[in-house]
Parts: structure tokens; sequence; C-alpha cells
């Protein structure tokens, strides 16, 4: 423990934060006087560093390395302060100060970390822009692009569990706004890792110099937004139901619904204020079992004839339909169909405006291959793409991304990232539309079918308590291809590791079906799970139906075999 308590008795040397000093020094001490169970979670805090990459920091919060606290967000503003000046070269020597734009959601210590931020890059001599107060993160990526920034800074844990927070990074110039990548990931990483290296977070240099952005540049957003999809005349009468899950959506959305002309919804009043505790969901994901059932409790006593639901930073869109065959009258569209229904909006939207060569539609690998299907319909290039925002929203020519976990980019030229407030929109349109030809959007999802197939996915996930056993089972099936899943033959295997297509590597195996089936296994990017995607076409619904219920019992008793 001495190496543990060496690096504890440092941190609090260097830590501003009251509340993650008193923390340690409280552990730290019960850890010294022989309480085991402290003297592990010490341990625990200090045994590794919350590694920055692509997907920036996240984590829980709480003193130490491992964990996410004012300290470490410190070092990571300082370390892309010095990435963004080295990058500037001597344009920032003359003067043109490197532009950085912060922005913050409803999470415990999300205005703290990116107070800090603003004060730590002003104080390293960049100009800082903070949003005027927490906002979706859609809102800051627009801001990147609008305010022509150098980068941007997203503090938000989006959907992940209560005490969890994370710094999500964007880039401008030829980046567009998007994520990070490599090889600006481990550039900005050494940065960092320098700086903690050298100690002495309280020491840099801070300045109060950052700006307050103006309301001007919510106000863009909301008009930009609310252009996706102007009300037609079948959105008069529409009855339906919002949740914010505890989150920043409902500010933003309602002012675009204004500016639109859709109804107002009735809302899940429980769920409609920012509170980073989320009292009312053990979980604030849409996806997870129960998120929803306040909102479904909501629109049976409204008889709503939609459910929407933002997660907590509003990137990402839930959607409900009224469906007596299941329990409690409401069925949860998902990913991939509310996917498919959109990339179609999209694709109809294109070819009406005789969209430019090269115009496309992108989703993940592992999202449907339906959206191929509706983009060769419509005469438009498709791209598949690395799992996350960063990848697919950098696909050439993208009019419309999407991946399955409910996530949708509709509005490119405005916003590099899935934004689940403009996908509301996108959605209460094509809803609109619907109803005006005396449609629901159950019709709609038919109509779909009968036009491009019966696409049908499933996706399982194994849970694991030692990492060390997913890289073994991958390790496995890369040593012996599988031969069949179930009653069916494996035809080929891809493994993105050797390089697959225009895709860069990962630590992916995609396997092909004689019948055209395709499941995808790869190790979960947040969680130790291994991940397996499942993929089929069908003659009918039915015959989807069968068929993902059969490969789904091949994938797991292929699974049973590792």
């Amino acid at each position: 423990m001495s190496g543990a308590a060496d690096q504890a008795r440092a941190w609090l040397a260097q830590d501003p934060d009251p509340e993650t000093r008193d923390e340690l020094t409280l552990l730290l001490a019960r850890a010294e006087e022989g309480d085991a169970a402290a003297a592990a979670d010490l341990e625990d805090r200090f045994a590794a560093r919350l590694a920055f990459g692509t997907a920036g920091l996240r984590g829980e919060l709480g003193a130490g390395s491992n964990r996410m606290n004012r300290v470490l967000v410190a070092q990571a503003a300082a370390g892309l302060a010095a990435y963004l000046l080295e990058k500037a070269g001597d344009s920032a020597e003359a003067g043109q100060r490197p532009l950085v734009v912060i922005g913050y959601d409803g999470r415990r210590n999300s205005r703290v970390f990116a107070k800090d931020s603003a004060e730590l890059f002003a104080g390293a001599g960049l100009r800082a822009i903070l949003l005027p107060r927490l906002l979706p993160t859609p809102v800051l990526a627009f801001a990147v692009r609008h305010l022509g920034a150098d980068a941007g800074v997203m503090v938000t844990a989006s959907h992940n569990p209560p005490n969890d927070n994370g710094y999500k990074v964007y880039l401008g110039g030829a980046n567009e706004g998007a994520q990070i990548v490599a090889p600006a990931d481990a550039e900005i990483a050494a940065h960092i890792q320098r700086i903690a290296d050298a100690g002495g977070a309280a020491s840099l240099p801070r300045s109060l110099g950052y700006e307050t952005a103006p309301e001007s540049l919510v106000e863009a957003y909301v008009a930009e937004t609310a252009a996706v999809a102007p009300a037609p005349d079948g959105a008069d009468g529409l009855r339906w139901v919002y949740t914010a899950m505890h989150g920043v959506g409902w500010e933003t959305l309602s002012r675009i619904l204004e500016v639109a002309g859709y109804p107002a919804p009735t809302l899940v009043a429980a769920q409609i204020e920012p509170d980073g505790a989320f009292p009312t969901v053990a979980f604030p994901n849409p996806e997870e079992p129960g998120a929803m059932d306040l909102a479904f409790e909501t629109a049976r006593g409204a008889d709503a004839e939609l459910v929407i639901a933002n997660d907590p930073d509003a990137d990402r869109l839930a959607v409900a339909v009224p469906d007596e065959s299941v329990e409690g009258g409401w069925r949860r569209l998902t990913g991939n169909q509310i996917g498919l229904l959109l990339g179609w909006r999209a694709a109809r939207s294109a070819r009406e405006a005789d969209a430019a060569p090269g115009a496309s539609l992108a989703c993940s690998l592992v999202s449907s291959p339906g959206l191929q299907t509706v983009a060769e319909h419509y005469g438009l290039d498709f791209h598949s793409t690395l799992t996350g925002f960063k990848w697919i929203s950098r696909a050439p020519g993208i009019v419309f991304g999407f991946e399955e976990a409910l996530g949708y980019l509709v509005n490119p030229g405005t916003v590099r990232d899935k934004d689940g407030i403009s996908a509301a929109v996108a959605m209460l349109g094509l809803v609109s539309e619907a109803r005006g030809r005396g449609q629901s959007l159950a019709d709609v999802l038919r109509e779909f079918d009968e036009t491009f197939g019966f696409f049908a996915s499933d996706q399982i996930s194994v849970r694991v308590e030692q990492v060390s056993v997913i890289a073994r089972i991958m390790a496995a099936l890369r040593a012996q291809h599988p031969e069949r899943i179930g009653d069916v033959e494996v035809e080929r295997v891809d493994d993105l590791l050797e390089g697959v297509e225009d895709l860069p590597p990962g630590d992916v195996l995609r396997l092909w079906l004689v019948d055209g089936s395709r499941v995808i296994v790869r190790p979960s990017g947040t969680e130790p799970k291994l991940k397996l995607y499942l993929d089929v076409r069908g003659d009918s619904a039915d015959d989807a139906r069968h068929r993902i219920e059969s490969l789904a019992a091949g994938a797991r008793a292929l699974l049973a075999e590792q």
C-alpha cells in the first residue's frame, strides 16, 4: 500500500477540491490504520490512470488518478491546450490564439469541470468561450462549427451511471467539428501525461479572461434544427409524450418545437428537469429495461400516439409506439428501426434535392445492413464505418448517419455528431407526414419492410469479471474460424485487425453466413463485455423473426464452446 499512499499524498498536494481532498484524506487514514477495504480502495484509485482516447475521458467521480476529478480535468485541459498551441505553431506566436468552446450538462461537477477548463485554456493563452448554461451535447458540437473553433470540450458522461462524468473533445478545421480520432488522441494524451508526470496541477496558470457565449449562439442552433423538419399539416393535433430522462434536452427542444410549429407534448413531469442524481431510473439510458416505464405510464394516461425520449445529454433518441401485443401496451423501437426510417427519409430528401454526386448514407458496421439497401435504392453512396460517430461523421458526402445504439446524425451541415434533438424533430416530421396520409408510425415501419425487405437484428452481450476472458475468446475465434453457426454454414470471416476494405484496423470479427446472415463479434469499448451483433433478412416478417431467433441460439451455443 505504501506506493498508493505516497501517490495519494502527492495527489492531495495539488487537489483544489475540498470534497475530494476530504474524501482521500479519510480514506488514507483508514488504510494506514489497517482497514483492508480502505487499502484496497486506495490501491484501486491509484492502480491506473483514466486513459484519454478517442472517447476523451469518462469514469467514476472521486479522488485519484483512476477517477474523474478536478486534478484529472486540469491535466486534460492543460494537455489539450498544449496540443492546440503546438498545432497552431507560428500563428499562435503571432497572436492568433486557438479558440476553444466549452459546454457542460447537468451531471455532478459538470459546471465545475467546464469552468476549470475555461480558466486553464485562458491561462494557457487560448481564447476560451464557455456556453452560457448547461446545454445538450449537440449544442456544443454545433458551436464548434458555428464559431469556427479549433476545438470543443463537452463535460458529460451521456447515459452512464449517476456517479460518472466525462470529458469529450471535438476538433475544428479539417476535422469539421467531429470528435477526435487517431493520431490526435495519442498526441493529446502524450501532452496530458507529460503534465501529469510533472505534478503541480495546482500551479498550472489560470485566467478569468474567458468569454461566455451569447444567447444568439443557442438561437442559431434552434433555428438550424427547426429547419430540419418544419411541421407539416399532419402535425395538427399530434398527441405525444416527451421525457428528458432527468437531462438537459427539454429547454432547447421546447424552443425548437415552437419555432418549427409542432404541438407541445405531454411531459413526463418527474423526469423533465435536469437532475444529476437521476432519482426515477436505475440507469439513465433509454435502452435499459424500465428506463421508459414512466414515459409509458404517461402515454397511457394521455392516449398518446408516440413517445419520444432523449438521454441525459440529449445526443441520443428513443422512440416508442402503441402495441397491444406487448405488456403495458407500448413498444420501444430498436435503434436500427429508427435509423432505417430516418435514413429512408434522408434518402428521399436527397433525391428530391438532386443531391451532388457522392452523397451518401453511413452507419457503423454493427448497425443494420438495411441502410445500404436504402442507399442503393436511391442511387446514393453507402459507407460502413467503425463504431462511434467520430467515424460515422467522417464518411465522405454524408447526408445521414446512424448507429444502432440510438445515435442519429440528420443535419451534417451543422452538427458532425449524433444529435438526439434534431433526430427528434426529424422523427416528428416523419410521423406528421404519415398522419397527413392517414398512417401511423407502425404503418410506416410495415411500408419500409415491404419496400426494402424484412430486416431483423439482435444483440448478445456477455459480461465478464476479467477482461482477459474477452481476449481469450477473440483469440480462439481467430485461431479457428467457426465453420457454422447453428445449422447455417459460415461463408467467410473478415478480421478487421488484418484490414478490411477501407476500414481502419479494429478488434472486430465479421462472419458472413451462406444464407446472407451476418454476425459481428467485438469487445465493448466502455464495459467488460463481449458483444455479438446479429442481422438477417427474411422473405416476410415471420421468416425474419424465425431466422434471427435461430441465429441467436446458434451464436449462444458458439460462445458456450469457447
